[in-house]
């Protein structure tokens, strides 16, 4: 049995700007941790070797990948995030869409009454609700 589960987020030279972004727009989200490629290591010097960063209570390990690869993020792997004010949500919405792609607009869906998808500049995916 696993003994613990955790996001893994891999950037190709983005990571620290990503969680900076994440850490702006979600109040109580921090890095937590961050280690940097250094002189002679596999990744690019001063790129980010391995991080950790907090939302919403949850840990997501972050990485500058060293090697070059034909993927990226897809949709069908997203974080959703309850928000606890339409103004949290919008504010939310605004900041990872921008530079992004608007995959489903803030609007009522029937399953929730605030609700939005995003992806951001980065190619990370965000389902954005409304909690009541």
């Amino acid at each position: 049995m696993a003994n613990t589960v955790t996001p893994f987020l891999m950037f190709e030279g983005s990571a620290e700007e990503a969680m900076t972004l994440y850490a702006s727009t979600f109040s109580g989200c921090q890095v937590d941790e961050i280690d940097y490629y250094g002189a002679g290591e596999l990744g690019r010097e001063g790129t980010v070797k391995q991080a950790t960063l907090i939302v919403g209570g949850l840990t997501i390990m972050c990485t500058d990948s060293p090697i070059p690869h034909d993927f990226s993020f897809t949709p069908s792997m997203s974080l959703f995030v309850d928000c606890t004010s339409d103004a949290e949500l919008e504010q939310a919405f605004e900041r990872l869409s921008a530079g992004g792609e608007v995959l489903m607009p803030l609007d009522d869906y029937g399953f929730s009454q605030r609700f939005g998808w995003v992806n951001d500049r980065f190619g990370v995916s965000w389902q954005l609700n409304l909690a009541k």
